[in-house]
């Protein structure tokens, strides 16, 4: 069975998706419809533009979303899913490669996501940081021991767990980490702390954008982030994506629960292969690979 996965933010990088917009005018079609949706020239940034300009959240998300869904829209019969997940962002572009949203709201949610959570993380300065050579339960131990926000954010694979929280909690999270045998613990170069109790204002924002945007039953099970579970009702996964921007992101247990489910393939649809690294973590032996257009 193929597994499609779709990376989240982190994965972009300048010149994402020039390749596309060159060679295919279907691509060239839904970029420049994505820059009319989003009132500035998107491709521009993402093709010429600086590092630090494609850093910024509310232009980050956007761009990786339409690489990857452009990307999965190009391989047209060739993209043949029998299950999908994306990690934190990519869990949107999965819901419309696999037609549970259309490209338009999609791209809409994304762009209202990425500029609710901005505007989060303007509240208060916030930050992440990996946690590396530390089994899960520790980490979440020593989380759960100090008195500032601070929770494991993302299950990345074994031994690698990001955490999200205050700068206090973070700095103070990390140096318990580290005596505790952690090999390192890195603080991350992001704009606040992405799926922590301290994105409740912009999950309610989302939420009444979500709970009025169609979405459809996708054309195979999305594994979400939130549980690590396979989802086809339209309604729960609403539910879970409302509740994605507060909780943590389950990708080691989504693997496993794949592989578990019959996954013999997994194939990253987006810029880089992030994704592939962490799932050889889980399992060294399954096949993984990049979708490329020729």
């Amino acid at each position: 069975m193929k597994a499609y996965i779709f990376p989240g933010q982190g994965a972009q990088f300048v010149g994402m998706g020039k390749d596309l917009y060159e060679k295919s005018e279907q691509a060239r079609t839904l970029f420049e419809q994505a820059n009319e949706i989003l009132g500035f020239r998107i491709t521009e940034i993402m093709f010429d533009g600086t590092v630090e300009d494609l850093k910024e959240t509310k232009v980050t998300q956007p761009a990786i979303f339409l690489h990857s869904v452009i990307l999965a829209n190009v391989l047209g019969d060739d993209f043949k899913p029998d299950m999908a997940a994306g990690h934190s962002l990519g869990e949107f572009s999965a819901l419309v490669a696999c037609k549970a949203l259309s490209f338009e709201d999609g791209l809409r949610l994304v762009a209202a996501r990425a500029n609710a959570m901005q505007k989060a993380c303007e509240i208060q300065p916030s930050t992440m940081a990996a946690i590396i050579g530390l089994d899960d339960f520790t980490v979440e131990d020593i989380c759960l021991r100090i008195s500032d926000i601070v929770v494991p954010a993302n299950y990345n694979c074994p031994g690698q767990l990001v955490i999200s929280g205050t700068i206090a909690g973070v700095d103070k999270a990390c140096e318990l980490l580290t005596a505790a045998g952690a090999k390192r613990a890195l603080k991350l170069n992001v704009g606040g702390a992405f799926h922590s109790p301290l994105m409740e204002s912009a999950k309610m924002e989302l939420e009444h954008a979500i709970v009025h945007t169609e979405i459809k039953e996708p054309v195979c099970p999305i594994y979400q982030n939130i549980d690590a579970k396979p989802y086809t009702d339209p309604a729960l996964i609403k539910q879970n994506l409302i509740a994605q921007l507060t909780g943590p992101v389950r990708w080691t247990q989504i693997v496993k629960h794949m592989l578990e489910d019959g996954a013999t393939s997994f194939t990253e649809v987006g810029p880089g292969n992030v994704l592939q690294g962490l799932v050889k973590k889980v399992d060294r032996q399954i096949p993984t690979e990049s979708a490329e257009v020729s």
